[in-house]
This record gives structure tokens, C-alpha cells and sequence, in this order.
């Protein structure tokens, strides 16, 4: 046996800690990203980083694991560069590379902010997004990177916080909205977007995706997650619930009521029933 394939068993607690926590999970833990600036990254690259600092939910800490990342760099070739990107099984998996055209910062915008650590609304608008493969990459991309940790629940009154994304004739807009809820006369608020920044217009430069057959082994859901198909169970298009019950056909001839004054028979009723019994008997006869 080659020494590369014996299994080493870890020879302290801490690495037996830090091999466990490597180890496939059925609950992901929360992807935490990492922001890095180039060391030829120009003040606008750097405050772009800064302000998805900010916006994201995501956080770089160096005693834990990164599956996203954002690189940030400057040069006369690609100025004003942005490379976005996951891992897969500790491997690169998906690069796309942005070019930032138009960037209007956070702190540009005078209007109110949202409290930070508030989940955002993601809201994508485009053909392209649906359309091409690369837009669909860096829609799934941008939605890792954006939503922040799943949670069970959502309050409806913190939802606030909106993330556009447009794709049109090439860009990529990206726009962060502050969700306002106005008196409108009746019981439903009217709601209002005030922008608050940061604002980017991008433009798709160049993209390092993963095979067909590499990114559904990374999307594939195990086993023990997938919901039981339950028989004889079905659902509408507004998700209400019908089952369908088999039992043995009953005579309800035999089924015993309620003794009620509306279900006693009548006297012509009696007697017509009485004279057909009688025909009966004597037909028998």
C-alpha cells in the first residue's frame, strides 16, 4: 500500500477537532467570504471592498473557512478589476472577473442605512440571468455571496434592505435600495425604494467556470435531506394539501342516525312503505 492512501489518524484533540469540522456536513455551516486587496489596487477598488463589507452578511475570519471571495485589483490591461468566486471541496469552482465602469460609495449617499447585519431582499431582473450560462453562474454566485445565513423564520417588518441586480446590453447594474413603508389610507402600506448605496455598473470581462458534471456533483443534495414522497398525497398550485383515503364500499342502508324529529317519516310515508311490504309478501305468496 502506498503511503499516500493509509489513512492518518490524528494525534491530538485539535486535529481531530479540525478534521471533523472538514468533513461533509448535512446542514452547510454559514459560507463566510474573503475580501483581498491587491497590492495594486487603486481608491476605487479599495472602497468598493470596504463597502461589501459592509453590505454583505459575510465575514473573514481567519480561524475559519472560506468557501466565497472577492480579489480587488488595478492595472492598465483591466483597471478597476473585481474577481468574485466559491470553492468546492477546498478547490476553486467558479471565477468571474467584473470590470467596475461607474461606482457611487456608501457613504456618497446621504440617505438613512439599514442596521447592519440586516438580511437582504435579492431581486434579480434580465433575460440574461436566465438565458446564458454565464449570467446564470453569476446569478448563483451573487446569491451565495448576498444572502446572508438561511433562517427559519422572517419578520416582516425587518424586511428593509433590497439588492438589485439588472442585466442589460452587456452590464450588470447593482443597486441597494432602503425599503420604506408609507401611510397609504387603508390597511396595506405603500412602499417606497430609497436608494442608499453602494452603486456599481459592471461589465462582464472574463469567466473560469466549472464543468456540467463537477457543478451538479456540488449542488447535488444528499439523501438524508430529500423529503419523503408520501403516497396518495398531492398538492394544488396554492399548496393546499389533499390526501386520498381507499376504504371498502359501505351500504348506507345499514348506517345508523341520530334519532330527530326531521329525520322521523311522515304518516303517508308509512303507509306507503306498509302497502309496499304488504305487496311484497304476498308476490312472495
Amino acid at each position: 500500500m502506498d503511503a499516500l492512501d493509509r489513512v492518518v489518524k490524528p494525534k491530538t484533540k485539535r486535529a481531530k477537532r479540525f478534521l471533523e469540522k472538514r468533513e461533509p456536513k448535512l446542514s452547510e455551516n454559514i459560507k463566510n467570504a474573503m475580501l483581498i486587496k491587491g497590492g495594486n489596487a487603486n481608491a476605487t477598488v479599495t472602497q468598493v471592498l470596504r463597502d461589501v463589507d459592509q453590505t454583505s452578511l459575510e465575514f473573514f475570519s481567519k480561524k475559519s473557512d472560506c468557501s466565497l471571495f472577492m480579489f480587488g485589483s488595478h492595472n492598465k490591461k483591466r483597471p478597476n478589476n473585481l474577481v468574485i468566486g466559491r470553492m468546492y471541496d477546498y478547490h476553486v469552482l467558479d471565477m468571474i472577473e467584473l470590470g467596475i465602469e461607474k461606482f457611487v460609495s456608501l457613504k456618497d449617499i446621504k440617505n438613512s442605512k439599514c442596521p447592519e447585519g440586516t438580511k437582504p431582499m435579492l431581486i434579480f431582473a434580465g433575460d440574461d440571468f436566465d438565458v446564458t450560462e454565464d449570467y446564470r453562474r453569476l446569478k448563483s454566485l451573487l446569491i451565495d455571496f448576498f444572502r446572508g445565513p438561511t433562517v427559519p423564520n422572517i419578520r416582516l417588518a425587518g424586511l428593509e434592505y433590497v439588492l438589485h441586480f439588472t442585466a442589460l446590453s452587456g452590464k450588470i447594474y447593482f443597486r441597494s435600495y432602503k425599503l420604506l413603508l408609507k401611510k397609504s389610507g387603508c390597511r396595506t402600506p405603500r412602499i417606497e425604494l430609497e436608494e442608499m448605496g453602494p452603486s456599481l455598473d459592471l461589465v462582464l470581462r472574463r469567466t473560469h467556470l466549472a464543468s456540467d458534471d463537477l457543478y451538479k456533483l456540488s449542488m447535488k443534495m444528499p439523501k438524508a435531506l430529500k423529503p419523503k414522497k408520501k403516497k396518495n398525497i398531492s398538492h394544488d398550485t396554492f399548496g393546499t394539501t389533499y390526501g386520498r383515503i381507499h376504504m371498502q364500499k359501505q351500504d348506507l342502508s345499514k348506517l345508523q342516525t341520530r334519532k330527530m324529529k326531521g329525520l322521523k317519516k311522515r304518516p303517508a310515508e308509512r303507509i306507503t312503505e306498509g302497502q309496499e311490504k304488504k305487496a311484497k309478501r304476498i308476490k312472495k305468496n
